[in-house]
C-alpha cells in the first residue's frame, strides 16, 4: 500500500487521522480475512454482498472463514442491479442477524456505502473486501446515497479494514476498470476547485494531503496504458488511488480533496436517472466525461479578464423564482431538496455577492495560476481517457446539449460548496460557459 500518514500533525492546523485499522493489498490479500477476523474477537461474522459481487468473491471469503473456522451468517441482495436507497438500507437492517459481531461487506460502491451505514447503525466493526477499483468510497465516513430523490453524503463509518486483492480486482468488468481510473481523474478538478474556494472564500485548505491526492493522480495516469491489459501495477494504482482519495477526504474532513463540480454532473445525471428513467452510466465514467468538459470550461476562464460591471448587471438581473421553476422542470421532486438548501445557504444572496467578486477581481492571477499549475489541457485529459476507451461524447451517455447545459447550471445547487459554476454566476459568464457544452 502506498505511504499515508497517520494522526500526524500538519502546518495547516490540523491533526490529520484516519480511522482505518490497515489497508492490503497485493495477490492473495483475502487470505489475511481470517486474522482480522481473530483481531477483532469477533466469533460470527454477518456477510453482505449482492448477487454480482457474490459471484465476484463470495466463494473465497467463504473458503477463507470456513478454513478458519469460523461461522457466519449472510445476505445477499437479490436484485440485479442495487440502488443506493432507503429501501436498500432498510433490506441490510431488517435482515441482519443480531447474534453476529462483525460486518463484512463484498463488494464496492453500492455494498460498500450501505455496509457502512449498517456498521454505523449497530456499532459493529467493519471489513470491506473490494470487488472492483471502480470509486472513491472504501475509505471515506460517509456513503453516497439517494434519499428523497437526492444525491447526498450521509454520515456513516468508515471500514476498518479494507482488502484489496489483486487477483479478484484483475478481473473486475472492463466497463468498472474504466469508472475506477475516471474516478481518479476527477481529482485534477477538484484539487484546483479547492485551492480557488480557499482564495475566494477563505475555505479550509491543505496543501499536504492535496499533495497525497497529486501523487497517486500521477502513479494512475502513468499506468492507465495497462489497466485494460489487467496489468496488475496499473490495477493496484487505480485501487489505491481511490482508497488514498477516502484517506484524504477523512484528513481533510470534508469531501473537497476528491470531488469538485465533475462529481455533480455525476449527480445530477444519476437523480434525472432515479426521476425520469434517463439513461445514466457508472459514477466514474460520468465523472470522467464531465472531467474532461469542466477542464474545456476552464480553459475558457483562463482566457478571460473579470469585467465587475458586467457581472454586476448579470446577478442583478437574475431572478430565483425563475431559477426555482427551471429546477423543478428539470429535476422534478429532487429540486425541492435543493430549493429547500438555498434557504439555508444563501449562495444567491445578491447583497454577498459584491465582496466575493472583489476577492475574484483582487486574485485574479491567483486563480489562473491555479488553473495552470493544477489542471491539464483538454487535449492532454482526452488522450487519457481515449487510452482506456472512455468517450468524450456525452451523447454516448444520453446527455445533449440542452441537458449538459442545464446540468452545469444546476450544479451549483448540489451541495454548498464553490465550484465552477458558482464562480462563474458571480463572475456573470455562466451563459457565456453554457454555449461551449
Amino acid at each position: 500500500m502506498v505511504n499515508y500518514l497517520k494522526n500526524a500533525h500538519c502546518s495547516c492546523g490540523k491533526i490529520h487521522s484516519a480511522d482505518i485499522y490497515e489497508v492490503v493489498t497485493g495477490p492473495n490479500a483475502i487470505d489475511r480475512l481470517g486474522e482480522f477476523v481473530s483481531y477483532f474477537g469477533a466469533k460470527n461474522p454477518f456477510l453482505l454482498a449482492d448477487t454480482n459481487t457474490f459471484a465476484a468473491a463470495g466463494d473465497k471469503v467463504r473458503g477463507v472463514l470456513e478454513r478458519n473456522g469460523i461461522p457466519y451468517s449472510a445476505y445477499i441482495f437479490p436484485q440485479e442491479h442495487l440502488e443506493p436507497d432507503e429501501a436498500a438500507v432498510g433490506s441490510a437492517v431488517m435482515h441482519f442477524d443480531t447474534t453476529c459481531d462483525l460486518i463484512i461487506a463484498i463488494g464496492s460502491g453500492v455494498v460498500n456505502d450501505i455496509g457502512k451505514i449498517l456498521s454505523n447503525i449497530t456499532g459493529k466493526k467493519y471489513i470491506v473486501i473490494a470487488t472492483a477499483p471502480s470509486m472513491d468510497g472504501y475509505a471515506s465516513a460517509t456513503s453516497s446515497m439517494s434519499m428523497d430523490g437526492l444525491k447526498v453524503s450521509l454520515p456513516s463509518r468508515c471500514a476498518d479494514v479494507i482488502i484489496g486483492d489483486t487477483e479478484i480486482l484483475k478481473n473486475t468488468p472492463a466497463h468498472m476498470l474504466k469508472a475506477g481510473l475516471g474516478d481518479i481523474l476527477a481529482k485534477y478538478v477538484s484539487i484546483a476547485e479547492w485551492r480557488i474556494a480557499h482564495i475566494i472564500t477563505g475555505e479550509y485548505y491543505c496543501e499536504q494531503v492535496a499533495q497525497l491526492i497529486r501523487e497517486t493522480l500521477k502513479r494512475c495516469v502513468e499506468h492507465a496504458e495497462g489497466l485494460l491489459k489487467r496489468e496488475e501495477k496499473a490495477v493496484e494504482a487505480v485501487f489505491e488511488g481511490l482508497v488514498v482519495s477516502g484517506i484524504a477526504m477523512a484528513y481533510a474532513g470534508v469531501s473537497r480533496p476528491a470531488s469538485g463540480v465533475e462529481h455533480y454532473f455525476s449527480h445530477i445525471w444519476d437523480m434525472r436517472g432515479l426521476e425520469f428513467g434517463t439513461n445514466t452510466d457508472l459514477h466514474g465514467i460520468q465523472c470522467a466525461m464531465a472531467t474532461l468538459q469542466a477542464v474545456k470550461l476552464y480553459e475558457r476562464v483562463k482566457k478571460m479578464t473579470p469585467d465587475a460591471p458586467a457581472a454586476r448587471a448579470y446577478v442583478d438581473r437574475f431572478s430565483y423564482e425563475d431559477w426555482k421553476t427551471a429546477l423543478r422542470k428539470f429535476l422534478g421532486n429532487s429540486a425541492k431538496t435543493m430549493i429547500l438548501q438555498e434557504e439555508r445557504e444563501q449562495k444567491y444572496n445578491k447583497a454577498t455577492h459584491p465582496a466575493r467578486l472583489e476577492k475574484i477581481i483582487t486574485n485574479w492571477e491567483n486563480i489562473l495560476q491555479v488553473l495552470h499549475e493544477e489542471l491539464p489541457t483538454y487535449e492532454q485529459l482526452a488522450d487519457i481517457l481515449n487510452t482506456v476507451g472512455i468517450s468524450a461524447d456525452l451523447e454516448t451517455i444520453g446527455v445533449d446539449s440542452e441537458t449538459a447545459k442545464m446540468t452545469f447550471r444546476a450544479t451549483k445547487d448540489i451541495r454548498d460548496k464553490y465550484v465552477l459554476s458558482r464562480l462563474a454566476w458571480d463572475l456573470g459568464v455562466l451563459d457565456e460557459l453554457c454555449d461551449l457544452l
